[in-house]
């Protein structure tokens, strides 16, 4: 059954591994046994950064706010990278919010809505990450970007449509998928190795307001309503 293997959160902002950057980074995160309380951050660079209450976003001009309020990466994705790193990965590794089970992350849908656990948690698929030097720095790799980009497992930013409360063990089911087929793997590869595939991003109207920008600046075409 899919659901959340784990709930990961950064308590404190730490020094950026990355020396370049001037702020400090919330990518360190562990996983509580918590009850996590989830709510909507806001918009984009005005919000309150991270979704879920407790967790620590260091740079909120780059990440968190509405469209990225959660962040999901797929504990088989981190099982295949370990394989190839040759190293463990713990749950929250990536920097992501949740480890799922059972999810197919990359296969999802930009708007396809998880309901998760039973307190009214629902969220809204919105964006692939980007990866950015903060990461490759924390996980010590070099080239490591370009890596993960050329894997094309990215995971999924999802956005707060409901709040709730979020733990370890909380069922994840798909309540909506919408009538398109753009799906996170597809809009990677569109912004990160071929902008062909751009104009197919259209159709999908619950693309985050970033992408939504980037796509309209490259194509001229703006994504459907």
């Amino acid at each position: 059954m899919a659901h959340v293997l784990s709930v990961n959160v950064s308590a404190h902002a730490r020094k950026n591994p990355d020396t370049k950057a001037p702020k400090p980074t919330g990518i360190d995160k562990v996983a509580t046994t918590e009850t996590v309380q989830v709510r909507s951050p806001g918009p984009m660079r005005e919000g309150l950064g991270s979704g879920l209450v407790g967790d620590t976003i260091g740079n909120q001009k780059l990440h968190g706010g509405a469209d990225q309020a959660v962040y999901a990466y797929a504990r088989e994705d981190l099982d295949e990278w370990a394989g190839r790193l040759s190293r463990p990965l713990a749950n929250g590794m990536f920097g992501e919010n949740f480890t799922t089970v059972g999810v197919d992350v990359t296969g999802a849908r930009i708007g396809d809505r998880w309901r998760v656990g039973t307190a009214g948690l629902l969220l809204e698929v919105s964006a692939p990450r980007t990866p950015c030097r903060t990461f490759e720095k924390f996980l010590d790799i070099d080239g490591w970007i370009k890596t993960f980009t050329a894997a094309g497992k990215p995971g999924a930013y999802l956005r707060v449509i409901a709040p709730g409360t979020v733990r370890a063990g909380d069922t994840i089911e798909i309540e909506h998928r919408p009538d398109h087929d753009v799906t996170i793997g597809l809009v990677y590869r569109a912004k990160m190795s071929d902008p062909s595939l751009l104009p197919q991003l259209v159709a999908a109207d619950a693309l985050s307001a970033e992408l939504k920008a980037f796509v309209a600046k490259r194509t001229g075409l703006s994504v459907l309503e």
